[in-house]
Parts: C-alpha cells; structure tokens; sequence
C-alpha cells in the first residue's frame, strides 16, 4: 500500500481538498441555519432545537471525517517517510516528519511531490 502510486496521490490530496470542502460546508451550514431560523421566525413560529441540532450533526459527521482523514494521511506519510530509502540515516527524515505534524496537509503535499513524484523517474531510469 506504501508503493501505491494512488494511495500516495490519495493521501497528499486528501487534506488539502477536505479542507477546502470543510470551508464551503461550513458556509453552507451557516447560511442553512440562518435560513432556518429566519424561515421559523417569519411564520412566529420558536426555532426549535431539533432544527439547530440537526444542522449541527451534518456538520459534525463531515468534522470527523475530515479528522480521520488527515490522521490517516499523517500516520500513512510517516510511517513511508521512515522507510523511505533516500531519508535512511539523514536528518532530513527528522524534518520531514516535523513538517508533516506542525504544518499537516501542506507538508505531506510536498513530501510527494519532492520525494516521491520527483524521484520517481530516478528509480525507474536508475
């Protein structure tokens, strides 16, 4: 699964599109309350905690998936950043997986475009 040049793309992507679709459902969640509450309040009608709650629970699935996608990513570039044959014995592994826990998708972006798709025409050639 660590050569796996899909779960590579999957896990350096992931992230960063998950983070940018957490931004748009966010928005959808705020403007779909407020629509919500207006709605319940134009026919004097109380807004209900079912309503509130209801849109809260979506947005709290798409949290925990969004959490365990870049957990996932996070333990799935670490763990091919130790057995990554070009980090062995460098002190660059020791940055990269700084990299990976303090700035996330970012980092493990990069990792895979520096580390795996730009050395993989050194392999296949070398």
């Amino acid at each position: 699964m660590l050569h796996s040049k899909f779960w590579q793309a999957f896990f350096a992507l992931a992230p960063i599109f998950i983070g940018i679709l957490s931004i748009a459902f966010y928005m959808y969640f705020v403007f779909n309350l407020v629509a919500d509450i207006e709605a319940a309040e134009a026919y004097d009608r109380e807004v209900s905690p079912s309503m509130i709650l209801g849109n809260i629970a979506w947005f709290m699935g798409f949290i925990v998936l969004m959490i365990l996608v870049s957990l996932s990513s996070l333990v799935f570039y670490i763990v091919h950043a130790v057995q990554n044959p070009n980090l062995k014995g460098n002190s660059l592994l020791v940055v990269w997986i700084l990299l990976f826990i303090f700035i996330g998708g970012i980092g493990q972006l990069i990792y895979w475009l520096v580390e795996i798709v730009g050395k993989r025409d050194q392999l296949e050639t070398g």
